[in-house]
């Protein structure tokens, strides 16, 4: 089977499509669950089949967030066609540590928040998520940077993942309905945030999901 990989390049983007000749009718169906969250290659090129994208943060964009940071230490995601990247405000919830955004006007968005460890802690320039807290603790002082208010009594799910040793803490949250993934790296937190309207997230749970467990740092 051959294939064809287009490099499509931006200011503020790099996103990577793969799209099959000939892909082989009904695979979709035959994946398991298990791949969409260990990033196997042969879930990877069935993704890119029907259509999903990789999005890594280039080396070379700007964010430093203040004096004396070190270069934000890129990360990926993947994203159903038709998710482009929207503009980001200091007036958006999350201000000027909001470093990304995406959307599809029909399915839902996501954002990327990166925060200074130094916020919370002063020794903790090579962080961990589990240094910085048990899901609990991360997620009642980081959720509110997220929905804009408490998230007491709102959390419906929590899980915790590890890929390529670096642990992510997983929730799923409602109201609103939002999943939220969680790890550090370097002397920064990240947050990625998915979410949707009531109607997009009847529609499309199973894809937003997809979306969240797939952030990873790299």
């Amino acid at each position: 089977m051959s294939s064809l990989a287009l490099f499509l390049p931006s200011s503020s983007s790099s996103l990577l499509l793969t799209k099959q000749a000939n892909p082989a009718k009904g695979r979709a169906a035959a994946v398991d669950r298990a791949f969409w969250q260990g990033g196997s290659l042969g879930c990877l090129t069935l993704m890119k089949m029907i259509g999903w994208r990789t999005y890594r943060r280039p080396d070379e964009k700007s964010g430093g967030h203040g004096v004396g940071w070190s270069p934000i230490i890129p990360y990926s995601f993947k994203v159903p066609g038709g998710w482009e990247e929207a503009p980001v405000s200091i007036a958006d919830l999350g201000g000027t540590e909001i470093d990304l955004r995406f959307g599809n006007p029909k399915e839902g968005r996501l954002s990327v928040i990166v925060a200074p460890t130094r916020r919370f802690a002063d020794d903790l320039d090579d962080a961990t998520i589990e240094k910085i807290g048990s899901p609990e603790k991360v997620i009642s002082a980081f959720g509110p940077e997220v929905i804009g208010e408490n998230v007491e009594g709102k959390v419906l799910a929590t899980a915790t993942a590890e890929y390529s040793g670096r642990t992510y803490y997983q929730f799923e949250l409602e109201p609103p309905h939002i999943f939220i993934t969680a790890t550090a790296a370097g002397n920064r937190l990240y947050l990625f945030s998915v979410t949707a309207n009531g109607l997009q997230w009847k529609r499309h749970y199973k894809d937003l999901k997809q979306i969240a467990e797939s952030f990873r740092v790299v």
